[in-house]
């Protein structure tokens, strides 16, 4: 049972340059806060920031969670705090252990093997999981463009079969009876999304300084899409549409942020980059607060100006910040920010494609899974299996998935690692108190334990559905584990 806690070695974590089994180190300082940047500010903020703001109906009418209203800028305070602790726990350990494994390699230095396991699993959530929805949300936004260019691509290949058969809007839920039908089974397909994960699949095996180049040009272009909404957005301010300003209380705003916490994922993800950074001690901790920092205040603004221009019950839908301007009178404008989400929402599959190949590929490397899946490129020295089979996974579930179904399995996977890592920057106080820390948490036993405080209660504000299926999701973990981990383990075979 104690080899089950077994914990690794810092100084095993750190990587070995010359080694066939090694990244490249090519980023700064600047790619990890651009990176950032593209992780967190996507779907969230251009499609579920909507449902957060009215609220979620299922199909039949009934309140599946209340809304935040205007009061939604809250739910964004409320959650940049809680992600600016958790931050701050991330900063020390990726400066300490400057791996690609993320959460999973310092879960396993300080909590040990199986919470690693239990993480690295947890991971798949947060990164594969979470682009379902992003890839679905980017395919919504693209056939919108398309519409307003006078294409008009059928239905049935545009729309999942979870997403009609979960959809509360009548027309959404009929062409489960009206599309084609073979073997008695509707073709519900999302063509588009399917399409994007796999050109971002290829971009990213062409290697980390191509994608990061990539990434920064489509930041850019997200960040003038948001700054055209603000500016066009504060000249359509209606005060009487911030009244009632909290319509559900304290529970909407709950509740709403932990539906928009989706817009929040992604800051950790530039962790996944600590083995192609340059001076990782430096720049990890400045990519990570940085980036969140910009996002939080550039979130605040739009939740502001969005709630301002419509009345907020209009705004559960999937292109929220479009459909506010089309109906403040500005079609056009609102076609041109549909455009810069469609870039936006790239950018944020990019990121996300990229840093859950490099969990596997830390995981295969230290014998939890099979060594396929540690292959690196000798000319790109990108993890190429890894990466290819993430993408074709990704790609086939966005085909029949359904955005906000996955919502949930993503916020709670990705607060469930936000808990553990908050939880090891304790336990590496305890263990290794003399252990150089090239930054270091201010106040640790406050600011860790508030991190972790902060995100149970964001888990708690999501719905029963989302806990029950986290809780199969781990079972199955530890039956692969057993099955295969616990066997082959480099460390306990030592």
């Amino acid at each position: 049972m104690p080899q089950l806690f077994a914990r690794k070695p810092i100084a095993e974590l750190q990587p070995d340059s010359a080694s066939p089994h090694s990244l490249r180190r090519v980023l700064g300082a600047g790619d990890l806060i651009m990176l950032a940047i593209g992780a967190v500010i996507g779907a969230g903020i251009f499609g579920a920031i909507g449902t957060a703001a009215a609220g979620q109906t299922g199909p039949g009418g009934e309140v599946i969670r209340y809304g935040a209203g205007p009061a939604l800028v809250f739910s964004f305070i409320l959650l940049g705090a809680a992600c600016a602790l958790a931050a701050l726990c991330y900063a020390e350990l990726a400066a300490m252990i400057p791996q690609a494994g993320s959460a999973y390699a310092y879960s396993y230095a300080t909590l040990g093997e199986l919470v690693a396991w239990i993480i690295g699993w947890d991971l798949i959530l947060e990164y594969a999981v979470g682009n379902v929805a992003v890839a679905i949300s980017w395919g919504d936004y693209v056939t919108t463009l398309m519409r307003g260019a006078g294409i008009n691509l059928p239905a049935f290949l545009t729309t999942g079969y979870r997403t009609a058969l979960l959809s509360s809007d009548p027309a959404i839920h009929g062409l489960l009876e009206t599309v084609p039908h073979v073997a008695g089974l509707p073709i519900l397909i999302n063509l588009p999304a399917f399409g994007i994960v796999m050109l971002i699949t290829w971009l990213l095996l062409r290697g980390a300084r191509e994608s990061s180049t990539a990434n920064n040009i489509m930041v850019m272009i997200k960040l003038l899409a948001l700054g055209l909404f603000i500016v066009v957005g504060l000249q359509n301010i209606h005060p009487e549409n911030y009244r009632p300003f909290a319509p559900n209380g304290f529970t909407g705003i709950h509740q709403g942020a932990a539906i928009v916490f989706f817009a929040y994922i992604g800051f950790d993800a530039i962790s996944t980059a600590a083995e192609e950074t340059r001076d990782p001690q430096r720049n990890l901790p400045l990519g990570i607060l940085g980036g969140l920092a910009i996002c939080t205040v550039i979130y605040v603004i739009v939740g502001a100006v969005l709630t301002g221009m419509v009345p907020y019950q209009q705004l559960a839908v999937a292109d929220p910040l479009a459909r506010a301007l089309e109906l403040a009178g500005y079609a056009r404008v609102g076609w041109i920010v549909a455009l810069g989400a469609a870039v936006s929402m790239s950018a944020v599959l990019l990121v996300f494609q990229y840093g859950q190949p490099r969990i596997f590929f830390s995981m295969a490397r230290d014998g939890l899974l099979p060594q396929w899946a540690a292959r690196v490129d000798p000319k790109t020295r990108v993890p190429w299996t890894t990466t290819l089979i993430t993408g074709v996974a990704v790609a086939c579930a966005g085909l029949i998935g359904d955005a906000a179904e996955t919502y949930d399995l993503t916020n709670i996977g990705t607060l469930f690692a936000f808990v553990l890592v908050c939880i090891g920057v304790l336990v590496l106080r305890v263990k290794e108190p003399d252990r150089p820390r090239p930054f270091k948490v201010p106040f640790p036993w406050v600011i860790a334990p508030l991190g972790a405080a902060a995100c149970v209660f964001v888990m708690w504000g999501l719905p029963r559905q989302a806990w029950e299926r986290f809780g199969i999701w781990l079972v199955v973990g530890a039956v692969l584990y057993i099955a295969y981990g616990y066997r082959h383990s480099r460390l306990r075979m030592r």
